[in-house]
């Protein structure tokens, strides 16, 4: 009898304490669902949603951490800082972006948008799961180059981060796991299906004569490769791009150790563009015009060369032209321009940068010392400004107030060799600014 009731006092105190601690860790735990809706025509996506169902919740924690500096070593370099949503989340401008300790990567940075449907990331298909892919960046020393340890070492001393966790998890706790699920929930969500093109397909709108003529010469002369919706086929193909002589890079062949994936690079996208140059795993073509040359002269051929392109593609300058206008309608602007994926921050922040701008701008023109290295740092502030899509109102003060200093500053050298990489996302985001 009494064996009876001591096993039933521990049966008791098990299920009280499960039930307490279930209570406990999630109290009052709820989520907001999110849809991901699949384009009408489009394949289904091959993304696990079952493994990692869409919230709300985890939408907002991966977009938070997506433009979080602090997952990089000095909290310079967020994933934003590579992938800017005014150029389709790809490196606006730039062939090689710009990493920690003034390092440059070693391959351009795609544009980010339809990843449901991918299987494999980076040009050479080494990341075979999008909840991986955040990894490879954020360790790269020549990108982020910071620890996951201590990574999760930062988030978790930020209290705000604890309750997106919660509210997301059902608990507080904060992995690598948790980290990257959010970081995908929001990736996935960034469906690029609404450009001129899509609609056209829709029957909501018709192409002019360019873009309808090169509409039919990229169904005749691309569409192997670049297949709709999606236009790409995501294979690994050596298009005739020869070894560049610094970066050494031979594609899929450093993942497959196969001499027969030499110098094989994912096939890209050609949804926006318009928006993603300079074009190529090392961003060696600046222009459309340089991509559609390449392929009617400037094939170099070898071993693992593919046969689409081994005896190049004889493309005329008339369709070249049409070949562009096509691709343009390929733009998809409501993508470039949701405000789901842009940066949310405070206004303080702002304020507080005004203010010691005029700090700044009471400084003797003549003083160099000290104007250079200020106008440096401001510099560096516009830019990550810019680059961030923040919606500050001032913004186009800023750029005015910058440009009167550095007339003044007495040594434009300096300041320009500190600027100039700077020069082609300033002036894109500044016609964006006083074009509101």
């Amino acid at each position: 009898m009494k064996l009876s009731r001591a096993i039933l006092f521990v049966l008791l105190f098990i299920f009280c304490g499960v039930f307490f601690m279930s209570f406990n860790n999630s109290p009052g735990f709820k989520t907001t669902p999110l849809k991901f809706i699949v384009p009408k025509g489009w394949p289904q996506p091959v993304y696990d949603f079952k493994n990692n169902p869409l919230t709300k919740q985890g939408f907002e924690l991966g977009r938070k951490l997506f433009y979080d500096g602090r997952l990089s070593r000095d909290g310079n370099f967020s994933c934003a800082s590579c992938h800017q949503q005014f150029a389709a989340f790809a490196t606006y401008d730039h062939n090689l972006s710009h990493g920690f300790n003034n390092s440059v990567t070693r391959r351009n940075a795609p544009g980010l948008f339809n990843l449901a449907w991918q299987k494999e990331f980076m040009w050479d298909g080494g990341i075979n799961h999008l909840d991986a892919q955040p990894l490879a960046p954020i360790t790269d020393t020549t990108e982020m180059a910071e620890s996951i340890e201590n990574v999760l070492k930062k988030l978790n001393a930020d209290p705000q981060y604890k309750k997106m966790f919660t509210a997301a998890f059902g608990d507080a706790t904060i992995n690598t796991q948790r980290m990257t699920k959010a970081l995908s929930q929001f990736l996935v969500m960034m469906v690029s299906s609404n450009s001129k093109y899509d609609r056209v397909m829709r029957g909501q709108d018709s192409f002019n004569l360019p873009q309808q003529l090169g509409y039919d010469i990229f169904r005749q002369k691309c569409i192997t490769c670049h297949q709709p919706p999606l236009f790409t086929d995501f294979s690994y193909r050596n298009t005739g791009i020869a070894v560049e002589d610094f970066l050494q890079d031979y594609g899929r062949m450093k993942i497959t150790r196969n001499a027969a994936d030499s110098l094989k690079f994912k096939v890209p996208s050609l949804r926006n563009a318009q928006v993603t140059f300079p074009y190529g795993h090392d961003g060696r073509f600046y222009s459309l015009l340089d991509v559609l040359n390449h392929y009617r002269n400037g094939v170099v051929n070898g071993p693992t060369t593919d046969s689409i392109v081994k005896n190049k593609i004889p493309l005329s300058n008339f369709e070249i032209g049409q070949l562009q206008a096509f691709i343009y309608t390929l733009t998809d602007s409501s993508f470039l321009n949701d405000p789901r994926f842009a940066h949310r921050v405070l206004k303080t922040a702002h304020r507080s940068h005004l203010h010691s701008m005029s700090i700044i701008i009471n400084i003797n023109k003549n003083s160099e010392k000290f104007l250079v290295p200020a106008l440096n740092h401001w510099a560096a502030f516009l830019h990550r400004t810019l680059v961030l899509q923040t919606n500050y109102k001032h913004s186009a003060i800023l750029i005015s107030i910058i440009g009167i200093c550095l007339c003044s500053a007495g040594n434009h050298q300096i300041i320009y060799a500190n600027m100039r990489r700077q020069r082609s996302t300033v002036k894109h985001c500044a016609g964006n600014i006083f074009s509101r």
